[in-house]
């Protein structure tokens, strides 16, 4: 940034002092002609024709330079056929002229027909009365002046400029460095924090980069959480294998007549217990992804083909919103469904209706079957792991903690209700909903 903001710096220094330059040095250069000029003008003004036809001055020329040999202003005036008439101060030399160039104009250019004394030339040619003569008027004066001024103000410009580049330069420097030492802190404080020092961004951080510490403090907040439910999701799995375990222990050293069953029994129990995790563990994984979406309606014909083919003798309705977009995985959503579904046809008296409802930002699934329900109090223990109300059915009681789980990791929720139109239970399920809609 020091380095860019440099470079930018001397570019634009260098592009106005280039232009200051130029533009200064025309203006001493112009004044500098319009006093060339004046005399020249009052050269014409004062000259005339002789009896001899030959061109003199009325009046002597102000400068007393114009008196002194080689003093580095001059005049003279020349015409076809005619005698040049120098001024003193050109001595023994004369001015080299064009007599054939008609410059009616002033013409002005630079000369070096002097040797070490470069000049600055004005010239005019004029035809004065009672002479067909066109006499050339020129005035000449060293430039040892003018390039001195020229270089006296180049020297300023160039003093001026540099020391306004080190300013600037250093106050580019000063400001990148105080507004990125707070980038330091921050470093220092997770430094700290990967030492354990420390567990949060808590020192007081200027307003530029206090949404970033609290980006960084919100996501150090998500980590941890997400760790605990790691420690927390192993502890349940190593709780829920271990008594499996036990029971294929206690019958193996017991050396029981139904061992091989018991196993077979058990690690059937375990393998329940193992995907019911990992299907956990993976809604836990797939949570942070900004864009999981599905289609509920999509995901609800799918779970009735299924359901359908294991429960024949079940007639499943479907009805709502067709459009609604879950904010959730799509394979979740089914698993989700599936479990309240399938629950919905095992448990119930052959008709199960779902309806779709948007409410507000959650995407609402009403599934009701005409069974014989859950009474109130039991309802909230039935979402346990291992809980069943019905043991005469096949099953694990963990498909409502599967939901229940899975639910919660997308920030919704699972409630069971009384169905007022079935008789039997109503499952509702709340989701996020997802405005972006895949094509």
């Amino acid at each position: 940034m020091i380095g860019i903001a440099a470079a930018w710096i001397m570019i634009l220094l260098f592009g106005g002092g280039f232009a200051l330059d130029r533009v200064l040095n025309d203006a001493v250069t112009r004044n500098f002609d319009n006093q060339l000029e004046y005399v020249l003008t009052a050269m014409i003004a004062s000259a005339e024709i002789g009896p001899d036809g030959e061109v003199f001055l009325n009046r002597p020329l102000g400068d007393q330079r114009f008196l002194e040999p080689n003093s580095g202003l001059y005049w003279q005036i020349s015409g076809k056929g005619h005698d040049d008439f120098p001024s003193r101060s050109l001595w023994d030399r004369t001015l080299v002229s064009n007599i054939t160039h008609d410059d009616r104009e002033i013409h002005i250019y630079d000369s070096n027909q002097f040797e070490d004394e470069p000049l600055r030339v004005l010239e005019r040619t004029i035809i004065l009365p009672d002479s067909d003569t066109r006499w050339l008027f020129q005035v000449a004066q060293s430039r040892d002046g003018l390039d001195a001024q020229i270089a006296t103000i180049r020297s300023i410009l160039i003093n001026s400029f540099l020391i306004l580049a080190l300013g600037l330069i250093g106050m580019a420097a000063l400001q990148t460095l105080y507004g990125l030492w707070p980038l330091r802190k921050i470093r220092s404080a997770i430094a700290a924090m990967r030492t354990g020092q420390q567990r949060r961004v808590v020192e007081p951080m200027p307003i530029e980069v206090t949404p970033m510490v609290d980006e960084l403090n919100a996501l150090l907040d998500h980590n941890e959480k997400q760790a605990e439910e790691a420690r927390r999701h192993a502890g349940n799995l190593a709780h829920a294998l271990k008594t499996p375990l036990t029971v294929i222990m206690n019958s193996a050293t017991a050396k029981a007549d139904d061992l091989a069953d018991t196993v077979i029994r058990e690690a059937g129990v375990m393998r329940r217990q193992v995907d019911h995790h990992l299907a956990r563990a993976r809604a836990v994984g797939r949570r942070g992804n900004a864009h999981s979406r599905a289609r509920v309606w999509q995901s609800l014909q799918a779970v009735e083909r299924a359901v359908g083919r294991l429960y024949p003798h079940v007639r499943i309705d479907i009805d709502g919103d067709k459009d609604a977009v879950a904010s959730v995985e799509r394979q979740d959503l089914d698993e989700m469904i599936g479990n309240l579904v399938e629950n919905a046809a095992k448990y119930g008296g052959g008709s199960v209706f779902i309806t779709v409802e948007s409410d507000g930002d959650f995407v609402e699934l009403l599934i009701e079957d005409d069974g014989r329900g859950i009474p109130e109090a039991e309802r909230q223990r039935i979402f346990d792991r291992g809980v069943r109300l019905d043991s005469g059915k096949p099953g694990t009681g963990l498909g409502l903690a599967i939901v229940r789980d899975v639910a919660e990791i997308y920030e919704g929720s699972v409630s069971l209700e009384e169905s007022e139109d079935l008789g039997g239970l109503l499952v509702r399920l709340r989701l996020p909903k997802s405005e972006i809609v895949e094509s």
